[in-house]
């Protein structure tokens, strides 16, 4: 039964990757590429060199990757290196698909930019929300964030993007690509922070866990999932056995992977998630 829920948690997480996946690559496609509007990172690179030697733009930006795949398994582990890795390869691969079919938006380039960025974040978010990543600056964002929680993915990603903008401008020969580019980039940014974080950059989950084994369970989310858990003494009110109760306060997105890595190691743990509209501390907002 746990291995089968293992297995179950992998298949959704990877299914909503792929489907984070295809609507990023609509964005590059339908929206930004046509219009020649760099999205930033290795995609925007990759875009282009399109322009200039109509190398594919998946395939590009794949190869663009492969030395921040190497700095993400140093710094995030394998299991988000070998996520990043599949996320990244069906984007590269629905990109130049996609493309085959050239149904692709020109027109407005306001309207391009828009919701270009919009399906971008969109994209990006669901893959960010299951663990994964598309590369480029998606692995630079992931691993500062590691490092500096306070700051949030979608604003290192608007930064690191800038010199992909400044160079667009320069590709394209025209400082108007590169301001589409910044409306694109900073619509994606606020469609990554609604989508992994909520509309406020307080909230977060509360999880209560109910377990009988409080050891195994707060070894794996202190060395696996990488949070801070509070372990309180109880017992069931009509049992009387002993049980351990687990507190665990988590942003949106891991509120999926602790839950997971608890029934892993219990299945029959009895976990509550609820909103907390504020939290202040470690890894949240410093305010009061």
């Amino acid at each position: 039964m746990k291995q089968t829920g293992r297995v179950w948690n992998c298949v959704r997480d990877y299914f909503v990757m792929i489907l984070g996946a295809c609507i990023y690559a609509l964005s590059v496609d339908f929206f930004t590429a046509p219009n020649n509007i760099a999205p930033g990172g290795a995609t925007g690179l990759a875009t282009m060199l399109n322009h200039l030697f109509f190398t594919p733009i998946g395939a590009t930006a794949l190869m663009l990757n492969i030395p921040l795949f190497i700095w993400g398994a140093f710094e995030s582990g394998r299991r988000f290196i070998f996520r990043t890795i599949i996320a990244t390869g069906a984007v590269s691969l629905l990109i130049d698909i996609l493309a085959i079919w050239d149904v692709s938006y020109h027109g407005d380039l306001i309207i391009a930019s828009v919701f270009g960025g919009i399906l971008s974040g969109a994209g990006l978010g669901l893959i960010f929300l299951r663990g994964g990543s598309t590369g480029g600056t998606d692995i630079i964002a992931r691993n500062l964030n590691r490092r500096f929680p306070y700051i949030s993915i979608g604003s290192i990603v608007l930064t690191t993007d800038a010199v992909v903008v400044a160079l667009s401008a320069i590709v394209y020969g025209n400082i108007e690509n590169a301001l589409y580019a910044v409306i694109a980039i900073f619509t994606s940014s606020k469609l990554i922070d609604a989508v992994v974080f909520g509309f406020s950059r307080d909230n977060g989950k509360l999880m209560i866990i109910i377990t009988s084994v409080p050891e195994d369970v707060t070894a794996v989310l202190t060395t696996k999932i990488n949070r801070g858990v509070t372990v309180l003494s109880a017992q069931g009110g009509y049992s009387h056995t002993p049980r351990g109760v687990i507190l665990c306060a988590v942003r949106p997105h891991d509120a999926y992977r602790v839950k997971s890595a608890v029934l892993g190691e219990d299945e029959h743990s009895f976990i509550i998630t609820t909103t907390a509209t504020a939290i202040s501390g470690l890894g949240f907002s410093a305010k009061t």
